[in-house]
């Protein structure tokens, strides 16, 4: 659930930091959110939470382990 959480706070901020980076080299938000046109955009979003959602699911399993400690 934090990990959940933890992704839907930065994913904004943190998208519009990419597609920003993106859009410098000469990529367009459509075609940096979409994959280039492969995905349409409510997959391509779904798909960016996806991968955002790894590296918070791993920092919530390092900060809030399941076993406790004694």
């Amino acid at each position: 659930m934090l990990a959940a959480i933890v992704t839907t706070m930065l994913f904004v901020p943190a998208a519009v930091l990419l597609a920003g980076l993106f859009f410098l080299v000469g990529v367009s938000w459509h075609a940096f959110a979409t994959f280039n046109g492969v995905l349409n955009a409510y997959q391509g979003v779904a798909t960016w939470w996806i991968i955002a959602f790894l590296p918070a699911l791993a920092y919530s399993v390092y900060v809030m382990p399941w076993a406790h400690r004694h």
